[in-house]
């Protein structure tokens, strides 16, 4: 089965809740109205489904061999990023000066969504070199904006992020690369890099590295970092493309899944160092790449809803066709659909509404760092960005997950099909599983919103999530409508066991006690996750309610509501014993030497 892009329950988030038409009419998006944004997605959509997704399973077979330092991408690829380049897509997000629409992250979330759903592999370039223009707009000088935001924006040159040593893993103290000071102004940089997304490939004339690196005399640690662009091919001054850099690939990857997406280890200086540009300060690198690494940290999130919606469209096109036994309530001739049968309707009940909870955060995460950016009040842009921060580890993180869990249960309702990979389904399995591994472990993401996040404004961010989470149950519960069942009882208890938890988290990190803290991390934001999941899916079902009220009776209304009821009674049920582990389970984390011996 091909993707199609589910632009109406997009469009029906982005107003509910991620505020898209309160933000219109504030002046957040002055320049945008519902018709425009609803015609994007549409546009998009159709890009997605008819020439992107025809090559998702063209390069999970093919790969992209390398072969004398040169890799190729699979058949048809380049074409069709082409296409997306001239089209401008790439361009969406992109300030105008530089040749960008300047669209806010709000309206490139859900297209990001499109090309990850049409094909993971394909959408991870283009992802990668959105960070890098974003953190070369923010601290790039002048010169370097001027020779490469231009063709970076266009598509013409794709950006990459080189971190990751093969001592170094996620520990960026441990980096070794090096760059040393030249006379002109540029550095000369020699070292290797692994796990290099993008690093070689034959879509772009050029490739934009940006590499993490030493200088002699920095400081030890993470504040002797450097941050540098190492193009592949060097730029003339009158912008034509020069000499070869001394950067190559010496290796790809063979992984378990994305295999149209080139991993690859990098190696700079084997004729004695490749020519870099600084950006920003020197030893003031970190800053600089996390401005990328939280924009590809909410794209990597998007790519878990992206992927988890490809795998429940599947999922529930092959119930509806397959033929198995007989459900009791079945009155037809022979077989009845597998879906009829209430164990496949609860794993495709937990897919969509896992789908759907997840894509509720990821767009107010971006629309919550839209405002960081645009709101006329300063006040209102720094609430914005502590909130946005906050988010940004939960959308990460339980996004990714449910990417895993939802193409696990996607192969589940194929049964013996889809453990075969005939079907496909094997394969989002296999792409998701990297989701919540890079751009920060989902355990980093756990540490980041415990140690980091909680504290943001004195706690003032955190609290003002649960509050917000709080209004809608009580719109719930004053809703009083039969279809939602037990659903404002269960979003009090999550929202309370979440309260409940955060006080404690706070008090353990106040108490000196961060170990007990961290025990409980993963948990902590997987009850965050599922408490704000269900806020979201809460806000869409009242949405719902009213517009049934007010007589429109598409059916997707009174789906929403039926999810919202579902997700609340069947999945937020573990909010209380999330509660448990993460308030009384620490002893027992700490007892894993004994438990670990060999």
């Amino acid at each position: 089965m091909s993707y199609r892009a589910p632009v109406d329950e997009m469009m029906f988030t982005l107003k509910t809740v991620a505020g898209l038409d309160r933000s219109i009419a504030d002046g957040t998006y002055p320049d945008l109205s519902d018709d425009l944004v609803a015609s994007i997605l549409e546009e998009a959509g159709k890009f997605a489904s008819s020439m992107i997704a025809p090559l998702n399973r063209v390069g999970d077979r093919s790969g992209t061999p390398l072969a004398d330092g040169a890799v190729t991408m699979p058949a048809g690829w380049k074409d069709v990023y082409t296409a997306w380049a001239e089209g401008g897509w790439n361009a969406l997000p992109a300030r105008e000066e530089f040749g960008g629409q300047g669209l806010p992250a709000l309206i490139n979330a859900p297209c990001l969504e499109m090309w990850n759903a049409a094909s993971l592999a394909f959408a991870l370039g283009p992802l990668l070199t959105c960070g890098a223009i974003e953190a070369l707009t923010v601290h790039g000088s002048q010169a370097l904006k001027d020779t490469y935001l231009g063709k970076l924006v266009a598509g013409t040159w794709m950006g990459t992020m080189n971190l990751t040593e093969p001592q170094a893993g996620s520990d960026l103290n441990a980096l070794r690369t090096r760059a040393e000071r030249q006379a002109d102004g540029s550095y000369r940089i020699t070292g290797q890099k692994i796990y290099i997304t993008y690093g070689e490939h034959d879509l772009t004339e050029n490739i934009v590295h940006l590499v993490l690196a030493r200088l002699p005399d920095a400081p030890a640690g993470t504040r002797g970092i450097s941050l540098f662009l190492v193009p592949k091919f060097l730029v003339n001054a009158d912008g034509s493309l020069g000499a070869r850099n001394d950067v190559r690939c010496s290796g790809i990857e063979h992984k378990l899944g994305i295999h149209g997406s080139p991993t690859c280890t990098m190696v700079f200086g084997d004729a004695g160092g490749a020519t870099g540009f600084l950006i920003g300060e020197e030893n003031r690198g970190l800053a600089c790449m996390f401005t990328m690494m939280n924009n590809a940290r909410l794209g990597v999130g998007i790519q878990g809803v992206a992927i988890a919606d490809r795998a429940c469209q599947q999922a529930l096109h092959y119930a509806n066709e397959r033929r198995q036994g007989r459900s009791a309530g079945f009155t037809g001739d022979g077989m009845s659909p597998i879906i009829e049968h209430a164990d496949v309707r609860r794993n495709l009940m937990t897919m969509r509404a896992l789908t759907n909870a997840a894509r509720t955060i990821c767009y107010l995460t971006a629309a919550e760092l839209d405002r960081a950016h645009h709101a006329a009040d300063p006040a209102a842009r720094k609430a914005a960005a502590d909130m946005g921060a906050l988010l940004t580890p939960v959308a990460k993180a339980f996004s990714t997950d449910t990417g895993v869990d939802v193409a696990s249960i996607g192969i589940q309702v194929h049964g013996g099909m889809g453990f075969v990979e005939e079907t496909g389904a094997a394969q989002h399995m296999r792409d998701a599983r990297i989701l919540t591994i890079y751009e920060g472990t989902n355990g980093i993401q756990a540490i980041d919103l415990v140690q980091r996040k909680l504290p943001l404004a004195g706690g003032a961010t955190v609290r003002a999530a649960i509050a917000r989470m709080r209004a809608v149950q009580a719109a719930v519960t004053a809703c009083r409508n039969p279809a939602l069942g037990q659903t404002a009882a269960r979003m009090r208890d999550a929202v309370e066991s979440l309260d409940r938890a955060t006080s404690w988290m706070q008090g353990t990190m106040a108490g000196n006690r961060p170990e007990d803290a961290l025990a409980g991390a993963t948990p902590y934001l997987r009850l965050f996750g599922l408490a704000q999941g269900a806020t979201g899916l809460c806000q869409l079902a009242l949405a719902s309610d009213a517009a049934l009220a007010a007589g429109d009776s598409h059916p997707a209304h009174a789906g929403r509501i039926a999810l919202a009821r579902f997700f609340a009674e069947n999945l937020l049920t573990a909010a209380q014993g999330l509660e448990v582990s993460i308030t009384s389970g620490a002893a027992s984390v700490h007892d894993a030497p004994l438990a670990l011996a060999s």
